[in-house]
């Protein structure tokens, strides 16, 4: 038996799941200082936020936390493990989509009148991040967004912490981005695996179950929006800067952290019809869902027919 716990976080949900109800509260509120932090270091959509000031600076170097100092190194690792398909340099991009503000807002809105660029890709090799003091410097004219790293490393770090502070076993999701610590359930922690950042644990659809690590899904069909050019999605091709043209609308990826699961998810969704080769050599275990709702799994994960039952 596990008890849980959620709020609303990060512009979606934050879920706390914990074996014992005596640890639900302290687990709740060591959740809600790592996800405090992690939007004072990265919101992209708060002025006072450190990655605003970040943004602002023009080019100038400026001093950071050691928060934002680990988000911006794991962003950049993305950047290079990926081959620059996990891009955190795609601020002024998503503005330009139109995913300027929080996504409510921009869900809100009638239409967008899309802004295009020309290509310039592999700008996140010219971040200077230095570490003692902890700083960091942009190229002027670029903006970062790290919300295809940050949001997991909250989940990460938050499930470390709580499984540390508290001597237990515990599941944190944010949004979807799941992170498992500590002594796990004899049968694993079952997961709903769906396509909506905001669907209740108790939704139906398929399950699996994990141990130790991360899960996240990825997907094109939850954060859409209207523009002139058509519809638009928050996954955008570094290439082109603009949302990515994939056959997929939906990739899940379980692995050794939630960081590594979400940067899979956002690679796979970038690259494709290449997406399966590459997260097969990567020994990835994944579920990709097509456009035409065609489901293929590679790596070891389950197929839906063998998913835990609702």
């Amino acid at each position: 038996m596990t008890v849980r716990a959620s709020f609303p976080a990060l512009g979606t949900s934050a879920v706390v799941a914990v074996p014992q109800p005596r640890l639900l509260e302290p687990a709740r509120r060591l959740l809600e200082e790592e996800v405090d932090r992690i939007d004072r270091a990265c919101s992209r959509f708060r002025e006072d936020s450190e990655l605003s000031v970040v943004n602002r600076a023009d080019g100038r170097r400026v001093e950071i936390s050691q928060d934002l100092h680990e988000a911006l190194a794991v962003a950049l690792r993305a950047a290079h493990v990926t081959n620059g398909l996990v891009d955190p340099t795609l601020g002024v991009d998503l503005r330009r989509a139109g995913y300027d503000t929080t996504f409510a807002l921009v869900r809100a809105r009638d239409t967008w009148h899309v802004v295009a660029r020309p290509p310039s890709p592999r700008r996140w090799r010219r971040i200077e991040l230095y570490d003692d003091p902890p700083g960091v410097r942009v190229p002027a004219g670029v903006e970062l967004d790290l919300g295809a790293t940050a949001k997991a490393l909250a989940a990460d770090r938050a499930a470390a912490r709580i499984a540390r502070v508290l001597r237990t076993g515990v599941l944190v999701s944010l949004g979807g981005d799941i992170a498992v610590a500590g002594e796990a359930p004899d049968d694993g922690w079952s997961i709903l695996v769906s396509e909506l950042h905001d669907s209740s644990l108790d939704d139906a659809g398929p399950r699996v179950a994990i141990a130790r690590g991360g899960l996240a899904t990825s997907s094109t069909t939850g954060r859409r929006w209207h523009t002139d050019a058509g519809e638009a999605h928050h996954v955008l091709d570094p290439l082109t800067g603009a949302p990515a043209v994939t056959p997929w609308r939906t990739v899940s990826v379980a692995a050794s952290t939630c960081v590594d699961a979400n940067v899979a998810t956002t690679a796979a969704l970038v690259l494709g019809d290449a997406a399966p080769a590459w997260l097969e050599h990567r020994r990835l275990p994944a579920r990709l869902v097509g456009s035409d709702g065609a489901v293929r799994t590679l790596g070891g994960w389950p197929s839906d027919r063998e998913a835990i039952p609702c």
